[in-house]
């Protein structure tokens, strides 16, 4: 059994709890509306070039936490952002350490484990014969698109002043990218090949913009956000990628002084307004940093969002669904809100049981989920820095466990999640291409896919700071809970067990690319 580097990756959110004491609670107040979600808007480009992405639309408040002697109110202090508008105005790549918190990815670390198996096949790759391309719109359990073959597409329709159709920018309507195969060459008449395939079918644009599949309304797969990481897999091989949202240290110093100044003093509930406004004054902005990725690319946005989004429904600014209760709901039940200042984390984590190889090396499987929340309970010292436990509490770790374990209900809810699951896969795609050497072997040297001069992506502003908005609500008569949060982690490198080989073979059907080297897609017959 051959073993290689597996991915986990992270984005974590942190919140801050604090508590004091006022007089009295009334009832919750209003959650700011929310703006519609970022656009899939993929427009032709001129010269070939794909369009600009559809604008994101404002973010609402957000909650936190206090308490009283009549009722507890919970007050979020959240960082919240709107990106108004995509346009192409260029951006390059930052050198930016991780930090702890934020999005990390890190792909050197996170091919950590492909399987062959001893006694038969995990994964087969489709033979050369038994494929037909006909209408992309229709449904197919198992779509191929060759990367060679796209790039001589796009290449003559770039020479013939032509935009990128649609099928070309979803990937022919792939919904998830599960496999990828490898041809090596046959012959003048037979060239290799580089295919990733996966299940497809029609499209359509919603409301919001979004390129979205007429089956389930979930997004599909996007040729922008492939080639952004292929771009950035080639440029940094191995190394990691993200965002961070992090509250300045000497405001969250700051925060702590002001909320031990009213320790043990009641609030009068006509101050409370005055009161909540001068400790989100405190915390002030936050600062948005990104690394390895650039800031204005999609992908940049969609690890953004869904950490933004996650950090709604923990804190209950966004409705779950229905197993997933936010962390407030929690702590309004259990009426225990802590008595010191504590941070919490939670973060996204891919969730890939294994990479699945044949023993040929030639076919490549996801499995699992694709991503998952993990959590950990941190300190606050008095100079504002956070300090690693380890550990997380009860109601720290019951949500993040919810949110895994309900992950699927959340993407057809949130198209979001759905984002993020196939930027995870992406990201794996682009880290198996390398680690193996797959474009070698199939005798393929990409050219246009990886010029920014020639195929220019969609590319807009993102923020470099976020202003930290109050919210709140009822909970019991006892503590005034206040929350301070931002940050997304996203982090690669954790080594998991080794799995037991499968001997179920994986993909669903044999064929091979249509013999006349023309289609760029094709569906494997049943």
């Amino acid at each position: 059994m051959t073993k290689h580097k597996f991915w986990r990756t992270e984005c974590a959110l942190t919140a801050i709890l604090v508590a004091a004491m006022i007089c009295a609670a009334g009832p919750a107040a209003g959650q700011g509306g929310r703006g519609g979600g970022g656009g899939g808007g993929f427009g032709g480009g001129g010269g070939g070039g794909t369009g600009g992405q559809g604008g994101q639309g404002g973010q609402g408040g957000a909650g936190g936490a206090a308490s009283a002697d009549f009722d507890t109110l919970i007050d979020l202090i959240q960082s919240t952002v709107g990106v108004d508008s995509w346009a192409e105005n260029g951006g390059g790549n930052g050198e930016i350490r991780p930090l702890t918190n934020g999005v990390y990815v890190d792909p050197g670390e996170t091919l950590h484990r492909a399987k062959t198996s001893p006694t038969g096949p995990v994964v087969e790759r489709p033979r050369r014969h038994g494929a037909s391309a006909c209408d992309p719109s229709k449904a197919s359990e198992l779509r191929c698109v060759s990367l060679p073959r796209l790039e001589r597409e796009i290449a003559r329709r770039q020479a013939k002043g032509l935009e990128l159709d649609e099928a070309m920018l979803t990937l022919a309507g792939i919904r998830r990218v599960q496999y990828v195969f490898v041809y090596g060459a046959e012959g003048p008449d037979k060239p290799g090949d580089l295919v990733v395939a996966g299940a497809a079918g029609d499209w359509r644009r919603d409301e919001a913009g979004h390129i979205v599949s007429t089956d389930d309304d979930r997004p599909v797969v996007r040729l922008d956000d492939l080639i952004t990481l292929l771009r950035r897999e080639r440029k940094d091989p191995g190394s990691a990628f993200g965002c961070s949202i992090t509250p300045r240290r000497q405001s969250l110093a700051n925060a702590q002084q002001y909320i031990n100044r009213s320790a043990g003093v009641e609030i009068p509930k006509s101050w409370r307004r005055r009161w909540l406004k001068g400790l989100r004054e405190t915390v002030g902005r936050q600062d948005v940093e990104f690394f390895g990725v650039e800031p204005t690319s999609r992908v940049g946005w969609v690890l953004f969002e869904a950490d933004h989004h996650m950090k709604l429904i923990g804190m209950g600014l966004e409705k779950g669904v229905d197993g997933v209760e936010s962390y407030l709901d929690a702590l309004r039940r259990e009426r225990n809100p802590p008595a010191d200042m504590a941070v919490l984390r939670w973060w996204f984590t891919l969730d890939y049981e294994e990479v699945r190889v044949s023993p040929e090396g030639d076919a490549y499987e996801l499995v699992g989920h694709g991503a998952r929340v993990l959590s950990e309970n941190e300190l606050l010292t008095e100079q504002g820095e956070r300090v690693h436990t380890g550990r997380a509490d009860r109601l720290t770790a019951g949500f993040a466990r919810s949110f895994t374990e309900h992950y699927a209900e959340l993407c057809a809810a949130y198209p979001i999640y759905t984002e993020l699951r196939n930027v995870f896969d992406l990201a794996m795609v682009a880290a198996i291409i390398h680690d193996r050497g797959l474009a070698d072997q199939a005798g393929w040297s990409p050219s246009l896919l990886m010029s920014r001069d020639r195929l220019r992506l969609p590319v807009g502003p993102t923020p470099r700071e976020v202003d930290t908005v109050v919210s709140h609500r009822v909970v019991n008569r006892r503590n005034f809970v206040a929350g301070v949060s931002g940050g997304v982690m996203v982090k690669t490198g954790a080594h998991v067990e080794a799995q037991q080989p499968s001997n179920e073979k994986a993909c669903p059907c044999p064929g091979r690319c249509p013999a006349d080297n023309t289609h760029w897609w094709w569906d494997v017959a049943p």
